[in-house]
């Protein structure tokens, strides 16, 4: 399956096109255009939906079907709102790669708002493939229907991202006893303000991380009452935070 697409039984084509000029013909990439033409056998005249991941869904009518350079023109523009949610996660990256992927799609999947790879002191592999990742969530994206992108950014530090921090709700996951960490799935959760939860490395934050997040306004949180992986936890915080 092409990376970019999603063909859908009973609808139409879904692809992915960044930032198109929606004023005249577009032309598509030659990886889509190959899948359109070659893989689809779509001709001229039939349509398809593009979106650019900013809640813009696009009908569009094939003009030229050349499977380097096919051309599209767009004949209706429908903008769909977005998650009221606003969710983000600053989530540790983990050694194992593949983990790490798994939860960019699901969280995708979930309607988060926002991902942030974070490197914190016992955080194993710092080593980020940017395209890669954002390609993840573009395929997840258009595999779940959906016309909004998560924000991805490259990694950042840990003490960066909690002085930065600029949500109305702002909580912290750690596996450490503390008489003040309450369980989030029983906090008030405000679906109108932005919300953060950090997420720590396989090794847990460090005893100074987390006093530097209560001193900037984090909630101590426990996601259950197993311990769970880096990736798992950061599922389970953006299902119950979308709650």
């Amino acid at each position: 399956m092409n990376l970019f697409s999603f063909f859908y039984s009973m609808a139409l084509p879904f692809f992915y096109i960044e930032n198109p000029d929606v004023k005249n013909s577009i032309v598509l990439s030659e990886e889509t255009s190959k899948h359109i033409v070659q893989v689809l056998r779509m001709q001229n005249g039939e349509q398809l939906q593009l979106t650019d991941g900013k809640g813009n869904l696009f009908t569009a009518e094939i003009t030229d079907n050349n499977r380097k350079r096919c051309a599209v023109s767009i004949i209706q523009t429908i903008n769909q709102q977005g998650s009221t949610a606003n969710i983000s996660i600053a989530i540790s990256l983990v050694k194992n790669s593949s983990r790490f992927e798994w939860f960019l799609e699901k969280a995708t999947e979930i309607g988060v708002t926002e991902i942030i790879p974070l490197v914190c002191t016992r955080t194993e592999k710092q080593h980020f493939r940017f395209e890669r990742m954002n390609g993840i969530l573009i395929s997840a994206m258009l595999q779940s229907q959906q016309t909004w992108l998560p924000l991805l950014h490259e990694p950042v530090k840990y003490n960066d991202a909690i002085t930065k921090a600029v949500q109305q709700q702002k909580f912290i996951a750690h596996c450490e006893d503390e008489k003040d960490k309450v369980q989030l799935a029983g906090q008030p959760i405000n679906k109108s303000t932005g919300k953060l939860i950090l997420i720590g490395p396989e090794g847990d934050f460090t005893k100074e991380e987390i006093d530097m997040a209560l001193q900037h306004g984090f909630t101590p949180v426990a996601l259950g009452d197993t311990r769970l992986r880096t990736e798992t936890a950061g599922i389970v915080a953006a299902v119950l935070l979308t709650q």
